[in-house]
């Protein structure tokens, strides 16, 4: 019972973490948010489809595997400036493993990943995708869960998320 009650003091100063680093930007004017909870996916993956249909189970399987999503996006320099801190700042406490960065079109983006082991199992998913054009937002995404890398593209494509086609690129890798 003691190893039990350390065992979550430990872990769980992690997680509030991981919250309170990108809540502070959610209402915040000038961001655009979405926050998915794990009830919501479960929810999602309930949905009857036709048994026939391999893509949409593969859909609704990876749904289960997932726990939070969080996308944040905003047009103001500013805001993404310190979006871009948070993100420095949790990953000096939480190590996450740099997945990819890519700079092309006047978007920087870094792709961060914890896995299981030596695996293409995944814990949670970190992108920061800077944009220097008022076209394009920056966006910052965090995933947790237990996922395949692989299914991740599928996820950004059937829910029409910014910097897809970047997390396209690195689940190919």
């Amino acid at each position: 019972m003691k190893k039990a009650i350390v065992l979550l003091l430990v872990v769980l100063p992690a997680f509030l973490f991981a919250q309170s680093s990108f809540d502070k930007f959610e209402g915040k004017e000038g961001v655009s948010s979405v926050n998915v909870s794990k009830k919501m996916f479960e929810m999602m993956s309930k949905v009857k489809v036709d048994a026939k249909d391999k893509e949409m189970q593969q859909y609704l399987n990876l749904l289960k595997k997932l726990d939070n999503l969080k996308v944040l996006t905003t047009s103001s320099a500013k805001i993404a400036n310190e979006m871009e801190s948070s993100v420095t700042s949790y990953l000096k406490s939480n190590p996450l493993e740099e997945l990819m960065r890519a700079n092309s079109d006047g978007k920087n983006v870094k792709i961060y990943v914890k896995s299981v082991g030596n695996s293409t199992i995944v814990k949670e998913l970190l992108m920061f995708m800077e944009s220097s054009s008022k076209d394009t937002p920056s966006v910052l995404l965090s995933l947790t869960g237990e996922f395949d890398l692989d299914e991740i593209s599928s996820l950004t494509e059937r829910l029409n998320l910014p910097g897809k086609d970047e997390l396209k690129k690195a689940s190919k890798k």
